[in-house]
């Protein structure tokens, strides 16, 4: 965990006590209360945990008069406590300085007995000495409590004086609820340190999954082609080769799954501007050109669909359109409102015929379109140039991602 922002120039402000006046006592005990009740409203509204620190530091040295104090976070392999943060120290303290974490020390002797410790008068200590720290800022009195978090002492939570005054044992029960407060955002942040860590590991799987998907998918179309080259029959080399763009269409989801940070969603045109770079490899005879609006992120499985309607779309221009010729086939991403967007696949080929309209043919591959059509409520609108044909599909884009 990183050191919070130091505020060691900060000066307390304090008041000092008036051991005549009663009621000076009271209304520091409603202080004290008061400065509880904020922390516990801070720690609710989910202040990040070094915030909560700087606040609980800077707050309980207020409600105890105090000049110092500071959390002292247990190093156990060194067998001493890192000043983790405070307030009042001289620059150079919060973040670097170490106390001992033995018996020698008040914060050693706490956090050893389990205890909370006073002591008034540090100069005459026969429990424990005084820490060169506390010598070097003229501190005459420490009182200390434990930390606990997730089960386990987390460090010390001390209040340092350099006034006579004492430490009554009314104070530990402020400092202890001070405490308990820090203990539980400390128990909260190490278990959202482990839902983190949990959470990269099952994004890792996910990636390394999707990633091994991606590769088997890809043996599978190469196997495809393979069986195509070696068919021996026109039309089953052809089909086979179709069934292995259908296949790679979806290796290229799981490959775009792999690269980013979310399984869930895609960028729609960033896959299909990925997927229009392999198709334009592979279907020879044409230029497969692409111009796609970035940010148009959608839920994964319509990203596929609608992947898989462009696939269709770009076979049946090369193969209806040019036939053994070249030509350009264009593909377009565009939102169209804020509720839909548009995918568009255009060639500039022999067009369609005034009779016959595509849409009502029943070859496989626009079965595949009509069925990905009814599958993502979308439109499909088919247009006639001169020269080529348009097909615009018109797709929801649904739940936000």
């Amino acid at each position: 965990m990183s050191a919070p922002n130091e505020r060691e120039s900060e000066k307390v402000e304090s008041k000092p006590a008036d051991a005549g006046d009663p009621s000076n006592g009271l209304r520091q005990r409603i202080r004290q209360q008061e400065i509880l009740a904020e922390l516990g409203v801070t720690a609710l509204q989910g202040a990040s945990f070094d915030q909560l620190l700087t606040d609980t530091v800077r707050l309980t040295a207020q409600g105890l008069d105090a000049d110092f104090c500071k959390v002292l976070e247990l190093l156990p392999s060194e067998n001493q406590f890192l000043v983790r943060a405070g307030v009042g120290w001289s620059r150079g303290v919060v973040g670097v300085a170490k106390v001992g974490a033995d018996l020698d020390s008040p914060a050693g002797y706490a956090l050893r007995s389990g205890q909370p410790v006073i002591s008034n008068h540090l100069e005459k200590e026969t429990r424990f000495r005084t820490p060169e720290l506390l010598r070097q800022h003229g501190v005459r009195r420490a009182m200390n409590v434990i930390l606990q978090g997730d089960g386990k002492p987390y460090g010390v939570l001390e209040v340092d004086s350099r006034s006579p005054a004492d430490f009554r044992e009314q104070d530990i029960a402020f400092l202890q609820g001070a405490a308990n407060l820090l203990g539980m955002a400390i128990e909260r942040e190490r278990e959202e340190r482990k839902l983190r860590a949990a959470l990269a590991r099952n994004e890792a799987l996910l990636k390394e999954m999707n990633h091994r998907v991606k590769n088997s998918l890809s043996i599978v179309g190469s196997m495809l082609r393979l069986q195509a080259n070696d068919a021996g029959d026109e039309q089953v080399s052809e089909l086979l080769n179709e069934a292995s763009h259908r296949v790679e269409a979806i290796a290229k989801a799981h490959d775009q799954l792999s690269r980013g940070s979310d399984v869930d969603c895609m960028d729609v045109g960033k896959y299909i501007e990925a997927l229009c770079h392999d198709l334009d490899e592979s279907v020879a005879q044409c230029d497969v050109r692409t111009e796609v609006e970035d940010g148009i992120v959608i839920a994964t499985d319509r990203a596929v669909s609608t992947a898989l309607i462009v696939n269709e779309l770009i076979a049946n221009a090369a193969k209806y359109a040019y036939e053994s010729q070249s030509g350009i086939i264009s593909v377009k991403v565009a939102r169209q409102g804020a509720e839909k967007f548009t995918v568009s696949v255009r060639d500039e080929g022999a067009g369609m015929p005034d009779d016959i309209d595509p849409r009502n043919r029943k070859g496989l591959g626009m079965r595949i379109i009509a069925s990905f059509t009814r599958q993502l409520s979308a439109t499909i609108e088919m247009k006639k140039h001169d020269p080529g044909a348009e097909f615009i599909v018109s797709i929801p884009l649904q739940a936000p991602c």
